[in-house]
């Protein structure tokens, strides 16, 4: 014989929608298994997919954008730029000098796989980050330089220049941007 709550819960049921009944199922089935164990006999659900190296076995993020952990000053920038791969690395001392030249009281750090260039109490004001085809060298208050960096963003104020391969550099003018972003308040994200 059932007893009445079992007779209520069995009509609430019939009632449902199929999904619903089986989405209800499938919950309660659930309920009662443990939570996977975290650790060192844990089995991961799906395999990781492998990601390129460098030379320096570092591993490259989408796009051979160096995978570097976060840190402040100049080791973990210079880290970075020595395993940017090919051409980009070249471009990337060229800009870490250029940066160091225009700015010489400037901070360094990396954040997210990104180094990233300010003044101690202001802010960063640049960062520089490997994508497949360029180097995209983003300036936080990019809209306050003249003339504008090329490329626009999603952010009001930020303004980029990609660097690609091959293409020639105009000193003079990367290094403006670079003295008039220095200037500017920058951003304190971290």
């Amino acid at each position: 014989m059932k007893s009445q709550k079992s007779n209520s819960v069995e009509k609430d049921v019939a009632s449902m929608p199929k999904a619903s009944r089986t989405s209800r199922v499938s919950k309660s089935a659930t309920k009662s298994k443990s939570p996977p164990k975290a650790g060192a006999n844990a089995k991961p659900s799906a395999k990781r997919a492998k990601l390129p190296k460098n030379e320096n076995s570092v591993v490259l993020l989408s796009g051979g954008n160096p995978q570097i952990a976060k840190a402040d000053g100049d080791a973990p920038v210079q880290d970075y730029i020595a395993a940017m791969p090919g051409w980009k690395r070249d471009v990337g001392r060229w800009l870490d000098a250029l940066v160091v030249r225009t700015v010489p009281n400037v901070r360094k750090a990396v954040r997210w796989n990104t180094p990233f260039y300010g003044i101690k109490g202001q802010g960063w004001f640049l960062g520089i980050h490997c994508i497949t085809k360029y180097i995209k060298v983003a300036f936080f208050r990019g809209t306050s330089l003249h003339p504008l960096p090329p490329v626009e963003s999603k952010q009001k104020e930020v303004r980029y220049l990609h660097i690609h391969e091959g293409e020639p550099l105009d000193e003079k003018l990367v290094s403006s941007w670079i003295r008039q972003a220095s200037k500017l308040p920058g951003e304190e994200c971290f």
